[in-house]
């Protein structure tokens, strides 16, 4: 997206986040937290009473967009302050290697916004051995027979040795770096193949799509479908729409081939045609009216893979996923955004998942960076994590 279109907008919001995060960075600056507590103060994931060798503690899935917001505001600041804080949270990550036992599918999440952009940014080699350590530990869940990259380890004591998730396909933009920086083909056959199951199994003809499929693991056929963090099986969940779009968007940029393009093109639409006028997107596109619950994170998730989506097609189409990526963005702007010292976190109304009560309308860390990352791409920033 080109920096003119839009400037005033634009400018006045990344200022706002300058600002923000100048105070929020320093406050946390030994944290790496998740989502705010009652004093609108951000929680700590890598606070020592947790079990670090869990998949509570520095094992949580979203720890490592703090060391994202901290290469954005790097990159766009050039301030070494905010490296300082990102090389400090990914040599915390580091330790999750040591208890294995809490690590998973979303190590895509926790090492490509860290260690694999500290190397892409600066060099580092000790950040290259992590990244390849972790790619080395999500090729390991894939399964041959389903052709799928297994997720989590166990749900409340169930057996997940069947499942995926729509998330995976961002997870495994870590396979596909992999695979062009050490040259070994095997990364990239291992995500082509687990973007190809879901393409099958996962994606509807309508564009909308499944959060969690069951496979069975030895013979690789299909079990069910799982609503999950959705409303119930066969609905939406808008968060999950939005790892589908972002995540065949990756994976088109990252392998050329069309059929990941036209997937991506696919749920877009979906997800376009369900935008409500309000601009706030539902946590499941096919929820009740009542209650109105949000899921602010998965607008951001949503936006920013449109503006992603923009860059891979011709002009008229640019216009058209631009459009929308900033009917999502203003609505935030105008009425979700918290840009004073009584919240560390900017966006509000984000929601876990439908059915758990205690996570509606809470704040996210990784809302926060889609925000980031979808209003750094109007100045043409790269693709710097996935």
């Amino acid at each position: 997206m080109s920096k003119k279109e839009n400037p005033e907008w634009v400018e006045d919001t990344i200022e706002k986040i300058r600002q923000k995060m100048d105070w929020v960075s320093e406050k946390n600056k030994d944290r790496i937290p998740y989502k705010t507590l009652k004093d609108g103060s951000y929680d700590d994931r890598s606070d020592s009473s947790i079990e670090w060798s869990t998949d509570d503690g520095l094992n949580w899935w979203t720890n490592g967009f703090w060391g994202g917001m901290m290469w954005l505001m790097y990159l766009d600041t050039h301030n070494e302050r905010y490296m300082e804080i990102a090389r400090n949270c990914e040599k915390k990550l580091e330790t999750c290697f040591q208890g294995f036992y809490g690590l998973h599918h979303d190590v895509g999440f926790m090492f490509l916004p860290t260690a694999v952009a500290d190397y892409k940014v600066t060099g580092n080699p000790e950040s290259r051995k992590t990244a390849l350590h972790a790619a080395n530990l999500l090729a390991g869940r894939f399964n041959p027979a389903g052709r799928f990259i297994r997720a989590w380890n166990e749900v409340n004591g169930d057996d997940t040795t069947g499942w995926a998730i729509i998330d995976c396909m961002m997870n495994i933009s870590l396979l596909y770096w992999a695979s062009d920086e050490t040259g070994d083909p095997r990364f990239r056959q291992i995500a082509m193949l687990h973007a190809d199951t879901v393409r099958e199994f996962f994606v509807r003809a309508d564009g909308s799509v499944n959060h969690i499929v069951e496979f069975d693991p030895n013979t690789g056929e299909m079990v069910r479908s799982y609503g999950g963090q959705g409303y119930k099986e066969g609905s939406s969940w808008s968060r999950g729409q939005g790892w589908a779009l972002y995540g065949f968007v990756n994976s088109y940029a990252h392998t050329g081939k069309t059929d990941y393009l036209d997937t991506a093109k696919q749920v877009a639409h979906y997800c376009m045609a369900n935008i409500p006028e309000s601009g706030h997107i539902p946590v499941d596109f096919r929820q009740p009216k009542e209650p109105a619950w949000e899921d602010s994170c998965g607008a951001c998730v949503i936006a920013s893979g449109l503006l992603e989506l923009a860059k891979y097609v011709p002009e008229l189409e640019q216009h058209f996923y631009g459009q929308a990526a900033e009917k999502i963005l203003r609505a935030l702007l105008k009425d979700r955004c918290d840009w004073s010292r009584d919240c560390d976190a900017m966006i509000q109304n984000c929601t876990g998942a439908y059915h758990h009560e205690e996570s509606h309308h809470i704040t996210m860390t990784y809302a926060d960076f889609y925000f980031m990352e979808a209003i750094y791409k109007y100045r043409n920033a790269e693709n710097l994590f996935w």
